[in-house]
């Protein structure tokens, strides 16, 4: 697939270079946490299936968030969903896994799709397809050297490293090259526990100040 037919992240997730991937125990809880990010300069959150009742309140979400920052959907590990999110006003699809059916049904919806792998042959595969990015988890396995050692084989493969990233290691891989960074425990805390919105808010903070591109840039 040539690069101008791919699929591209949306352009606020693109700018930011950062997705907070939100994983609770029910999707009620994201109200208050996706106000306090997006207060903090956050752009782009990653609501999970595995985090009961999140297609239920994705348009409740959209009309109430949806004008300030970009909702994907994860964890997607089915076409049906896959589809469900894309009706109900999902922004982009990520799931942990590169499969052709859920390659397919993001081209049928017309919504960029982030499929995970570890290996050069599954990213890859994904990449191949047409996918938006390519998501490398657990990313805490590589490191942020993997994106040269990618590239080389696959150069202009867009990376997203997913699992173990930190204020730290965001900055690494952003400077190897990837495409954006996806934090989750990191940034949240235990936010979703009943823990400080403020010092939520203040983590969120620190990772724009090392994720956002710099206009121009």
């Amino acid at each position: 697939m040539t690069t101008a037919s791919r699929p591209s992240l949306p352009e606020r997730t693109a700018a930011a270079r950062l997705i907070v991937v939100i994983r609770g125990e029910r999707a009620e809880q994201y109200g208050p946490v996706l106000e306090t990010l997006v207060g903090a300069g956050i752009r782009s959150v990653e609501l999970t299936l595995s985090t009961p009742g999140t297609l239920d309140e994705l348009p409740a979400l959209r009309e109430a968030f949806g004008d300030r920052m970009d909702l994907g959907i994860g964890t997607v590990t089915d076409p049906a969903d896959l589809r469900t999110a894309a009706e109900r006003g999902a922004h982009y699809i990520v799931t942990p896994i590169t499969r052709t059916d859920l390659l397919e049904a993001a081209q049928e919806a017309g919504i960029p799709l982030v499929p995970g792998g570890l290996t050069p042959s599954e990213l890859h595969a994904g990449w191949a397809a047409g996918a938006a990015a390519v998501k490398v988890f657990p990313a805490s396995v590589v490191g942020p050297g993997y994106v040269k050692d990618l590239r080389g084989p696959f150069p202009g493969i867009r990376v997203i490293p997913s699992g173990g990233v930190d204020l730290e290691a965001a900055a690494a891989w952003l400077q190897a090259g990837a495409e954006a960074v996806s934090v989750g425990g990191p940034l949240l805390g235990d936010a979703l526990k009943g823990g400080s919105l403020d010092a939520l808010a203040e983590r969120a903070s620190r990772f724009v100040g090392v994720t956002t591109r710099e206009a121009g840039a």
